[in-house]
């Protein structure tokens, strides 16, 4: 089995969401990932309830994984997600994020993926305060936020989600923390480097990569 280190550090990183790859053609967008400055590979797991879309599950992340030489980074837009951690755990899964709103208990949830052996994430909807995650700040290993509305591609970044970063970050800075923030949706070129002097560690970018002319370029560009 294919053994990826985890390290999670205060960094530009850059997690292709393979949800805008060609799926006729996986194999070589994976590739191109993996030989590109790219740091994770990200999947959009939707389910048609929590999210009015439905994207793919696990049988599909298992075949990345057989190919992938950077961490999974496994986003679920479902509900009732604790059911499915271990299943996407075994599949590949690296990392693993489920969003607040999906979730009734999320310490107990953090602490099943904890004990499963993958970082943890916590999602936010765009309308979603982080205030309500200052208890859990110091369980998790990153909090996403989402800077579209869950379920589809290619949507307009929302401007407000540049002072909700800096929120957070402040909140993970007042608790001398080394919690991870990741930004999803909307992501490009043009925006990247705001992104990340607001505070961001993680930038998940999907059109703007695997619709670009030069997808290898794109993420080169992002990262600088």
């Amino acid at each position: 089995m294919q053994i990826i280190k985890i390290i999670l550090k205060m960094n530009k990183l850059i997690a292709p969401s393979l949800l805008s790859a060609d799926f006729l053609h996986l194999s070589k967008d994976i590739d191109m990932v993996n030989k590109s400055q790219a740091d994770w590979f990200h999947c959009d797991i939707m389910d048609g309830v929590f999210v009015p879309n439905i994207s793919y599950g696990i049988p599909l992340v298992q075949a990345i994984k057989k190919e992938a030489l950077k961490p999974l980074d496994v986003h679920l837009m479902i509900v009732e997600p604790d059911r499915y951690f271990e299943k996407f755990r075994d599949a590949g899964a690296d990392i693993i994020t489920f969003h607040y709103e999906a979730s009734t208990h999320i310490h107990r949830s953090v602490q099943m993926l904890k004990s499963l052996g993958v970082k943890a994430g916590v999602v936010l909807n765009p309308h979603t305060s982080v205030e309500l995650l200052e208890d859990i700040l110091g369980d998790v290993d990153l909090i996403l936020l989402m800077s579209v509305n869950p379920g589809f591609g290619g949507q307009k970044f929302i401007e407000r989600t540049y002072a909700k970063i800096k929120k957070l970050r402040q909140m993970i800075e007042n608790q001398g923390l080394k919690t991870m923030i990741e930004v999803d949706g909307g992501v490009n070129v043009e925006n990247a480097p705001k992104l990340f002097n607001a505070g961001a560690d993680v930038l998940v970018a999907g059109n703007a990569v695997f619709k670009s002319e030069d997808p290898m370029k794109t993420i080169e560009l992002m990262k600088s």
